[in-house]
C-alpha cells in the first residue's frame, strides 16, 4: 500500500488558476491505481497516462495512492481500508475529484462517494475520457459520437448519477460534461433509451454519406493509406508534412476526433488518400470503439495502415500493444501495415540504434523536421505498387483521357511522344488494367 504525492501543492493551484481571470480555476484531483496479477499494462505507466488525462481536461493532480489486490473489491473497488485513505487525502488536499484509473461499477462509484465526501466527484477513467472527447468534438458527427458514448455510459448509473443531478453536486469542470444543459427530468432510463436511439439514427444518415463518399474513393481506385496510432504520436502532424496540409496538431491528448482526408503526389505522379483517424489509448472504452465505428471504418477500408508510434515516449512498446488491440477489435489486424516511428528528431544516436535494432521493419520519421519523409513516401509508393501490373501501352493521341488517367492513377515508369501516339510505360492498378489492355504493345 503506498502513497505517493506530486510536488504541486494547493497554493500553487489556488495561484496558478487565479493568476488571470481570463482562464478558468483549475481543478484538483487525487489519482487512485489498483495494481492486480496479469495486468495488461504497467501501473506506473497508466497512472502518468491518467495524470495526462487529467491534465488535458483541466485538473492538477495534487497527490497519487495506489494499492496491490488480488481480487477487486465489490463494494469500493479498493480495500475499505484505502477507500478511507483516499477520503483523508481528498480533505488533506481540498480536491474536487477523485479520478479512478478503472471503471467503477454504479454501486462502487456511489459506495465511494459517501465514504469520501459530498462535494468531492468520484469519477473513473472512461468518464475522463469522454469528458476530453466532450471538449474536442467539433463536427456535428464528432459530437453525435461523444454523445452516444456518454449516454451509453450514463445509462446503467442513472441511479448512481440522479444524485449527483439532483443535488447539483456536480457543477462544472471535468467529469461533469454529461448532457450539458439538459433537466433533471430527462435523465431515466426511458428518456436515456430514446435519446441513444436517435443519436444512433443521426450516425446512420451521417455514415451513409460518408460511405458514399467512401465508395466514390474505391471507385476511383485510388490507393487508401489509413494514419493509425496512439494519441499524441504525431499523426496530424505528419499528414501535414506528408501533404502540406494545415490539419490541426497540438501537443494534447485526443486534440483531434474527427477523421480528415488528403491527397499525397507520389514520385511517379500516382495520387493517394491519406486518412487521419481518432488516437487510441490504453484500456480505451468500449463505448468509444463501438460510437466511433464510423470513423475507424477508414482504417478498415484501407490498402495500408500506417502505425505511427512516438518513438520519444518511454513507454511506446505499450502503446504499440494498445493500437494492435483496437485494429484487432475492429477487424483490421490483416491490412499491410508499415511501423512509423514519429519525433526521432528528440532521440540520440544511441535511442535510434536501439529502435533500429528491435524494429527493422520500421520507419523512422520526424514530422518536425522532415527526416526520413523521402523514405516513407517511397515505402508507400512501394506498397501502392506491390498489387500494380507493369504494362507497356500506346495511347492514340485522341485518348487524352487515358493518359491523364495514368498520371492521376498509376506510377508512370516512362513516357514518350511518338508519331501513332504516346508511349507509356506504367504501374496499373488492378482495377485499370482493363482500360489500358487495348493499348498493349509487345515491346
Amino acid at each position: 500500500m503506498t502513497c505517493v504525492f506530486s510536488s504541486v501543492t494547493s497554493d500553487e493551484v489556488a495561484v496558478r488558476g487565479a493568476a488571470t481571470s481570463s482562464v478558468p480555476l483549475r481543478e484538483k484531483a487525487v489519482l487512485v491505481g489498483v495494481e492486480r496479477p496479469s495486468m495488461a499494462y504497467g501501473l506506473e505507466s497508466s497512472l502518468a497516462e491518467l495524470e495526462r488525462l487529467a491534465d488535458t481536461a483541466g485538473a492538477d493532480t495534487v497527490a497519487v495512492t495506489t494499492q496491490k489486490l488480488s481480487s477487486i473489491n465489490p463494494r469500493t473497488f479498493v480495500g475499505s481500508g484505502k477507500a478511507e485513505e483516499i477520503a483523508e487525502l481528498a480533505r488533506a488536499f481540498e480536491v474536487d475529484m477523485v479520478i479512478f484509473d478503472d471503471e467503477l461499477t454504479p454501486s462502487q462509484q456511489s459506495n465511494l462517494e459517501r465514504i469520501v465526501d459530498r462535494d468531492v466527484k468520484v469519477i473513473d477513467r472512461t468518464a475522463l475520457i469522454l469528458d476530453i472527447f466532450a471538449l474536442h468534438a467539433t463536427s456535428k458527427e464528432g459530437r453525435l459520437q461523444v454523445r452516444l458514448a456518454q449516454n451509453q455510459y450514463l445509462y446503467p448509473r442513472l441511479r448512481g448519477m440522479w444524485a449527483h443531478l439532483a443535488s447539483n453536486r456536480m457543477g462544472g469542470g471535468v467529469g461533469s460534461r454529461f448532457g450539458e444543459g439538459e433537466s433533471q427530468l430527462e435523465v431515466d432510463r426511458r428518456m436515456v433509451r430514446k435519446r441513444i436511439t436517435s443519436i444512433k439514427h443521426e450516425l446512420a444518415h451521417l455514415q451513409k454519406v460518408r460511405e458514399l463518399q467512401r465508395e466514390r474513393r474505391y471507385e476511383d481506385g485510388i490507393f487508401k493509406v489509413a494514419l493509425a496510432g496512439y494519441t499524441n504520436a504525431g499523426k496530424s502532424s505528419l499528414i501535414n508534412r506528408l501533404t502540406g496540409s494545415d490539419v490541426l496538431a497540438y501537443d494534447k491528448l485526443f486534440a483531434t476526433l474527427d477523421s480528415t482526408t488528403r491527397r499525397l503526389t507520389l514520385p511517379y505522379g500516382r495520387e493517394v488518400t491519406i486518412t487521419d483517424t481518432v488516437g487510441f489509448i490504453q484500456k480505451l472504452p468500449t463505448t468509444l470503439v463501438e460510437a466511433f465505428r464510423s470513423t475507424l471504418d477508414e482504417i478498415t477500408g484501407a490498402d495500408l495502415i500506417l502505425h505511427v508510434i512516438d518513438g520519444s515516449s518511454e513507454g511506446s512498446s505499450g502503446q504499440i500493444e494498445a493500437v494492435h488491440q483496437v485494429l484487432d477489435q475492429i477487424g483490421a489486424q490483416k491490412i499491410p501495415l508499415i511501423a512509423v516511428f514519429n519525433k526521432i528528431d528528440l532521440l540520440d544516436d544511441g535511442q535510434r540504434a536501439a529502435l533500429a535494432s528491435r524494429y527493422p521493419q520500421a520507419q523512422f520519421v520526424s514530422a518536425e523536421s522532415g527526416e526520413g519523409i523521402e523514405e516513407l513516401v517511397e515505402r508507400i509508393d512501394r506498397a501502392a505498387g506491390s498489387v500494380d501490373t507493369l504494362m507497356d501501352v500506346m495511347v492514340p493521341y485522341d485518348r487524352g483521357d487515358l493518359v491523364s488517367l495514368a498520371h492521376e492513377r498509376c506510377s508512370i515508369v516512362s513516357e514518350r511522344h511518338e508519331e501513332e501516339g504516346t508511349a507509356l510505360m506504367l504501374q496499373v492498378p488492378p482495377e485499370y488494367v482493363v482500360r489500358f489492355s487495348p493499348y498493349l504493345t509487345s515491346a
